[in-house]
């Protein structure tokens, strides 16, 4: 009987590109979305048609009576008639119905691309934060080693107790920075297994991604594109439409509807000849005390209210451009300054620092300074590529416009 190993039990590592097709085919709330444009079509297959007809039948007894004679027999009517909407009525109601239809599906697109892009920002947050959890082991493992080989020497004299102390301190501090990281990876895996419906505490390893930022347009344009683009405003500005055609609906529903069809009555008297009268009834509401003005000005002020909505819209989106603008140039040019190479340098500059101290070639100072900037640099470069990628891709959601700004790449193993 075999058993699985911890390497047998850690699941293979994910690329970015693979979570997110992974999250958009099992996210549990797009079928909500997709329910909704359901919703919206069969909603409009009926939009446009007319009522159904009406059918009424009536039976009852027939009495004639004269000073010579009484006579009793049978009578009944029917009728079929057909409501008829003012001219333009079912018009508007298909346009107010399509409008649903085209809400609902940017409704979905919207969420598909922020799932998206929440996806690549935890992904990638997840394994920096991975990578600022295995330096700050790594430190602590070597404060840790180095204490036990101090400790054995039997150290006389302030100086080297006090190096003891110094490295028992640092070590705590590196060990909170793992367990800050570890923190940080926890709540990052638990977001992402939300999102992709599994259970929060499945294990999941992801392959840490380069990105290559562009060069951004201006503000001009990216405003510009984001006033097209944004699916905010779109929304905002198709409920806008949507709700012109609602005030012109109840314009229109302040004329009655006809009703309008045959109709047939027969009366059977015994000793007595039959009656039958047929012919073509209408019947329509007379608008004395519901004249619709109400429902005209109720639609009106929502048209406004609509209208107001979109103008706020449209200054939060101006706001959220060009903060992510000024935070994606700023990131940017920190990064520009780093060289790829920059956390594998600083990292064997920690190395370095620790075998000659051990050989007494570098002062205390020096090698606790380089182990502390070796850790502050792999933050310093996690956050800022992390900033960096979120404000990337908030542009893009902005603008409405995938891959313009950044490019996720995972490196061949």
């Amino acid at each position: 009987m075999s058993t699985l190993t911890a390497a047998d039990s850690k699941p293979a590592a994910s690329s970015i590109a693979e979570l997110v097709s992974r999250t958009l085919a099992a996210n549990p709330e797009i079928r909500f979305y997709e329910a909704e444009i359901a919703t919206a079509k069969a909603t409009r297959s009926t939009a446009g048609r007319l009522s159904n007809p009406e059918l009424s039948l009536e039976v009852g007894q027939n009495r004639v009576s004269s000073a010579d004679s009484r006579s009793n027999g049978l009578a009944f009517s029917a009728a079929l008639a057909q409501p008829i909407e003012w001219p333009g009525r079912l018009g508007l109601r298909k346009a107010i119905a399509n409008r649903d239809i085209a809400l609902a599906e940017l409704g979905l697109e919207r969420f598909r691309f922020h799932l998206a892009s929440r996806v690549r920002v935890l992904a990638y947050t997840l394994a920096s934060q991975q990578e600022i959890s295995g330096a700050a082991n790594e430190v602590a493992s070597r404060y840790a080693s180095l204490r036990e080989v101090m400790v054995q020497r039997e150290p006389a004299g302030i100086a080297p107790q006090l190096e003891i102390v110094t490295i028992e301190a640092a070590a705590l501090v590196a060990e909170s920075r793992a367990a800050k990281a570890a923190v940080a990876v926890q709540k990052a895996l638990l977001e992402l297994n939300q999102l992709m419906g599994r259970r929060a505490d499945t294990p999941l390893v992801v392959k840490r991604a380069a990105f290559d930022m562009k060069t951004a347009p201006t503000l001009d344009s990216l405003l510009g594109t984001a006033m097209r683009n944004h699916y905010e405003l779109r929304i905002r500005r198709a409920e806008l439409e949507q709700q012109g055609f609602k005030v012109e609906l109840a314009k229109n529903e302040r004329y009655p509807t006809f009703t309008v069809g045959p109709f047939v009555q027969v009366q059977n008297t015994k000793n007595l000849e039959d009656q039958t009268v047929a012919g073509i009834g209408i019947s329509f509401p007379l608008p004395f005390w519901k004249s619709g003005k109400a429902e005209v000005t109720s639609a009106q002020a929502r048209e406004v209210q609509a209208q107001a909505t979109l103008s706020v819209a449209q200054r939060e989106v101006e706001r959220q451009v060009t903060e992510s603008m000024l935070l994606f140039k700023t990131q940017q040019s920190r990064i520009g300054v780093w060289k790829g190479d920059a956390i594998a340098k600083f990292s064997a500059a920690a190395a370095l620092a620790d075998r000659h101290y051990r050989l007494g070639a570098v002062p205390m100072s020096t090698f606790v300074e380089l182990q502390d900037k070796y850790l502050e640099a792999v933050e310093s470069i996690s956050e800022a590529q992390s900033q960096a990628l979120e404000a990337a891709l908030m542009l893009e959601e902005l603008t409405g416009a995938p891959g313009s700004l950044i490019t996720l790449t995972t490196p061949k193993s």
